[in-house]
């Protein structure tokens, strides 16, 4: 999943009107921005396997500790635990602890049986959905387009940059998506990695036009 994550991103501004959507798009992605650095230090691992899967040429060798199901959970405790920390907001806090849940999930139907329930766990699980792109590809779409759906219900530009900003953010994430189906394999694993920590642009682009918009929930409660 690429777009179906930014999607569950975009979607939970609707239950957490006062959460930016930078911080959505971090939880949405916190675990694929602790798998490229996990990957740097050795802690995890990963092959280049082109045609191991259609859409996919990684061979998600080892990465029990950023997604395995056990330290999911953590995971999305310890985001929920510190927004709730920074923020007192016990909403935002759950949505958050949520929607960085939902990574695993939408991982399962897509990965091959590489995920792992916890670590060390000798089985492994996924539905392989990345060997059926016909049904693949409409599936995050479909997650993609109804959370851009659902953040436009929800918020309103304050000015030209809120609505800029979103949409410029909305069809780069989506061009990017669709070059990766084309890309092919990357070159060498630390380039793998150091691309996964391009995320960090579209965290900081999410926050950015996020300011520039405000939630309608709030227009209704004024």
């Amino acid at each position: 999943m690429f777009v179906g994550h930014f999607g569950v991103a975009l979607a939970a501004k609707k239950l957490a009107p006062n959460a930016s959507l930078g911080t959505a798009i971090f939880s949405a992605e916190f675990l694929d921005l602790l798998w490229p650095a996990f990957l740097l230090l050795g802690i995890e691992h990963v092959r280049i396997a082109p045609g191991i899967m259609r859409m996919s040429p990684l061979d998600f060798t080892d990465y029990p500790f950023s997604h395995s199901l056990l330290m999911v959970l953590l995971w999305s405790a310890l985001v929920g635990g510190i927004y709730y920390v920074l923020r007192r907001n016990g909403r935002g806090a759950l949505v958050m602890a949520g929607v960085v849940f939902s990574h695993w999930p939408l991982d399962f139907l897509v990965h091959r049986p590489d995920l792992l329930l916890y670590p060390g766990g000798g089985s492994h699980y996924g539905l392989g959905l990345w060997n059926y792109p016909l049904i693949a590809v409409p599936l995050e779409l479909i997650i993609f387009v109804a959370g851009v759906w659902i953040y436009l219900n929800s918020t309103q530009p304050r000015d030209k940059v809120g609505r800029y900003g979103f949409w410029s953010l909305a069809v780069f994430v989506l061009l990017a998506w669709i070059s990766t189906l084309f890309a092919g394999a990357p070159p060498s694993v630390p380039a793998l990695a150091w691309g996964g920590m391009s995320i960090w642009l579209l965290v900081l682009w999410g926050w950015w036009a996020d300011r520039h918009r405000v939630s309608t929930a709030h227009q209704a409660s004024s």
